[in-house]
Protein backbone atom coordinates (compact mmCIF):
# COMPACT_ATOMS: atom_id res chain seq x y z
CA UNK A 1 0.00 0.00 0.00
CA UNK A 2 1.61 3.29 -1.07
CA UNK A 3 2.43 5.81 2.22
CA UNK A 4 0.46 9.31 1.51
CA UNK A 5 2.94 12.15 0.68
CA UNK A 6 3.71 13.97 3.11
CA UNK A 7 2.33 17.67 3.09
CA UNK A 8 4.89 20.48 1.60
CA UNK A 9 7.18 17.60 0.25
CA UNK A 10 7.22 16.69 -2.88
CA UNK A 11 7.12 13.00 -4.20
CA UNK A 12 8.14 12.21 -0.27
CA UNK A 13 6.99 8.68 0.62
CA UNK A 14 6.50 7.61 -2.64
CA UNK A 15 6.69 3.69 -3.62
CA UNK A 16 9.42 2.60 -6.11
CA UNK A 17 8.68 0.63 -9.11
CA UNK A 18 9.12 -2.73 -7.47
CA UNK A 19 6.35 -1.60 -5.18
CA UNK A 20 8.26 -3.38 -2.04
CA UNK A 21 7.51 -0.23 -0.10
CA UNK A 22 10.91 1.30 -0.61
CA UNK A 23 10.26 5.07 0.78
CA UNK A 24 11.86 7.92 -1.44
CA UNK A 25 13.99 10.82 -0.14
CA UNK A 26 11.69 13.90 -0.35
CA UNK A 27 11.77 15.29 -4.57
CA UNK A 28 13.00 11.72 -5.50
CA UNK A 29 11.69 8.26 -6.37
CA UNK A 30 13.05 5.18 -4.93
CA UNK A 31 13.77 2.54 -7.15
CA UNK A 32 14.48 -0.64 -6.19
CA UNK A 33 16.90 -3.42 -8.30
CA UNK A 34 15.53 -5.92 -9.60
CA UNK A 35 16.50 -9.21 -7.79
CA UNK A 36 17.06 -12.50 -10.18
CA UNK A 37 15.05 -14.93 -8.57
CA UNK A 38 13.00 -17.98 -9.00
CA UNK A 39 9.98 -19.26 -7.47
CA UNK A 40 10.99 -21.96 -4.59
CA UNK A 41 7.82 -22.84 -4.10
CA UNK A 42 5.31 -23.52 -6.73
CA UNK A 43 1.63 -22.95 -5.91
CA UNK A 44 1.27 -26.47 -6.31
CA UNK A 45 4.08 -27.23 -3.57
CA UNK A 46 1.94 -24.91 -1.82
CA UNK A 47 -1.49 -26.65 -1.87
CA UNK A 48 -0.06 -29.79 -1.58
CA UNK A 49 1.84 -28.82 1.80
CA UNK A 50 -1.18 -27.57 3.02
CA UNK A 51 -2.99 -30.45 2.01
CA UNK A 52 -1.34 -33.64 4.18
CA UNK A 53 -3.07 -36.40 4.58
CA UNK A 54 -2.99 -38.91 7.85
CA UNK A 55 -1.64 -36.11 10.17
CA UNK A 56 -0.91 -37.50 13.87
CA UNK A 57 0.36 -40.78 15.38
CA UNK A 58 -1.57 -43.81 15.19
CA UNK A 59 -2.26 -45.05 18.89
CA UNK A 60 -2.06 -48.78 17.84
CA UNK A 61 0.75 -48.72 15.07
CA UNK A 62 2.34 -51.49 14.38
CA UNK A 63 5.30 -49.75 13.28
CA UNK A 64 6.37 -46.66 13.34
CA UNK A 65 9.60 -44.79 12.21
CA UNK A 66 11.11 -41.26 12.08
CA UNK A 67 13.62 -40.33 9.71
CA UNK A 68 15.45 -37.06 9.75
CA UNK A 69 17.50 -34.73 6.77
CA UNK A 70 20.82 -33.66 8.02
CA UNK A 71 21.24 -31.36 5.97
CA UNK A 72 17.81 -29.26 6.48
CA UNK A 73 16.67 -30.61 9.70
CA UNK A 74 13.38 -31.65 8.17
CA UNK A 75 11.60 -34.50 10.29
CA UNK A 76 9.16 -36.93 9.48
CA UNK A 77 7.37 -39.86 11.43
CA UNK A 78 5.17 -42.68 9.92
CA UNK A 79 3.13 -45.07 11.34
CA UNK A 80 1.81 -47.88 9.75
CA UNK A 81 -1.02 -50.75 10.56
CA UNK A 82 -0.65 -53.51 8.15
CA UNK A 83 -3.65 -55.59 7.11
CA UNK A 84 -3.25 -59.84 6.79
CA UNK A 85 -1.73 -58.89 3.59
CA UNK A 86 0.98 -56.89 4.27
CA UNK A 87 -0.26 -53.71 2.81
CA UNK A 88 -0.65 -50.31 5.15
CA UNK A 89 -4.12 -50.23 6.32
CA UNK A 90 -3.67 -46.90 8.18
CA UNK A 91 -1.92 -44.45 8.47
CA UNK A 92 -0.40 -41.74 10.33
CA UNK A 93 2.28 -39.02 10.07
CA UNK A 94 3.76 -36.09 12.17
CA UNK A 95 5.58 -33.68 9.63
CA UNK A 96 8.17 -31.09 10.57
CA UNK A 97 9.45 -30.03 7.07
CA UNK A 98 9.67 -27.41 4.71
CA UNK A 99 6.90 -27.40 1.69
CA UNK A 100 8.68 -29.37 -0.27
CA UNK A 101 8.98 -32.24 2.77
CA UNK A 102 5.31 -31.34 3.42
CA UNK A 103 4.15 -31.50 -0.44
CA UNK A 104 5.51 -35.22 -0.68
CA UNK A 105 4.01 -35.87 2.58
CA UNK A 106 1.12 -35.39 1.35
CA UNK A 107 1.82 -37.22 -2.33
CA UNK A 108 2.64 -40.37 -0.27
CA UNK A 109 0.21 -39.91 2.22
CA UNK A 110 -2.71 -39.94 -0.55
CA UNK A 111 -1.85 -43.08 -2.21
CA UNK A 112 -0.13 -44.47 0.24
CA UNK A 113 -3.14 -46.96 1.96
CA UNK A 114 -3.07 -50.05 0.16
CA UNK A 115 0.28 -50.12 -0.68
CA UNK A 116 2.98 -52.54 0.22
CA UNK A 117 6.23 -52.52 1.64
CA UNK A 118 7.99 -52.95 -1.54
CA UNK A 119 5.77 -50.62 -3.52
CA UNK A 120 6.76 -47.91 -0.68
CA UNK A 121 10.55 -49.00 -0.88
CA UNK A 122 10.52 -48.50 -4.68
CA UNK A 123 8.80 -45.31 -4.77
CA UNK A 124 11.50 -44.24 -2.39
CA UNK A 125 14.24 -45.55 -5.08
CA UNK A 126 12.71 -44.20 -7.73
CA UNK A 127 12.25 -40.60 -6.51
CA UNK A 128 15.81 -40.81 -5.04
CA UNK A 129 16.81 -42.02 -8.77
CA UNK A 130 15.12 -38.89 -10.33
CA UNK A 131 16.08 -36.19 -8.51
CA UNK A 132 20.02 -37.21 -8.61
CA UNK A 133 19.21 -37.11 -12.67
CA UNK A 134 20.26 -41.26 -12.56
CA UNK A 135 16.42 -41.73 -13.84
CA UNK A 136 14.22 -39.48 -16.24
CA UNK A 137 10.96 -39.92 -14.61
CA UNK A 138 10.41 -40.10 -10.77
CA UNK A 139 8.55 -43.73 -11.22
CA UNK A 140 4.95 -44.74 -11.43
CA UNK A 141 4.00 -42.82 -7.69
CA UNK A 142 1.06 -40.45 -8.44
CA UNK A 143 1.79 -37.16 -8.37
CA UNK A 144 5.95 -37.02 -8.19
CA UNK A 145 6.58 -35.03 -11.12
CA UNK A 146 5.63 -32.46 -9.12
CA UNK A 147 9.42 -32.17 -8.10
CA UNK A 148 10.92 -31.67 -11.71
CA UNK A 149 12.28 -27.91 -10.82
CA UNK A 150 13.21 -29.75 -6.92
CA UNK A 151 15.52 -31.12 -8.94
CA UNK A 152 18.52 -29.06 -9.16
CA UNK A 153 17.84 -27.92 -5.62
CA UNK A 154 20.16 -31.32 -4.03
CA UNK A 155 19.55 -29.53 -0.77
CA UNK A 156 16.00 -30.13 -0.73
CA UNK A 157 15.93 -33.95 -2.06
CA UNK A 158 16.69 -34.78 2.01
CA UNK A 159 13.43 -33.27 2.62
CA UNK A 160 11.33 -34.69 -0.06
CA UNK A 161 12.52 -38.19 0.40
CA UNK A 162 11.72 -38.13 4.21
CA UNK A 163 7.86 -39.48 4.11
CA UNK A 164 8.77 -42.09 1.76
CA UNK A 165 11.35 -43.35 3.59
CA UNK A 166 9.85 -43.20 6.90
CA UNK A 167 6.82 -45.19 5.65
CA UNK A 168 9.17 -47.52 4.26
CA UNK A 169 11.15 -48.24 7.39
CA UNK A 170 7.70 -48.35 9.47
CA UNK A 171 6.13 -50.57 7.50
CA UNK A 172 9.28 -52.84 7.42
CA UNK A 173 9.52 -52.76 10.82
CA UNK A 174 5.56 -53.60 11.02
CA UNK A 175 6.04 -56.32 8.45
CA UNK A 176 9.27 -57.39 10.75
CA UNK A 177 6.75 -57.36 13.79
CA UNK A 178 9.86 -54.95 15.49
CA UNK A 179 7.75 -51.77 16.04
CA UNK A 180 10.38 -49.56 15.75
Amino acid sequence: MAAAPARGLPGAGRIGRAGHGAVAPPGRVAYMRPVATTTLYTRDILRLAASIPHVGRLAEAQGSAEQRAPVCGSTVTVDVVLDASGRIAALGQEVRACAFGQAAAALMGRHAIGRSVGEIAAAHDALAAYLSGARDDPGDWPGLDLFAEARRLTARHGAILLPFAAAAAAARAARDGTGR
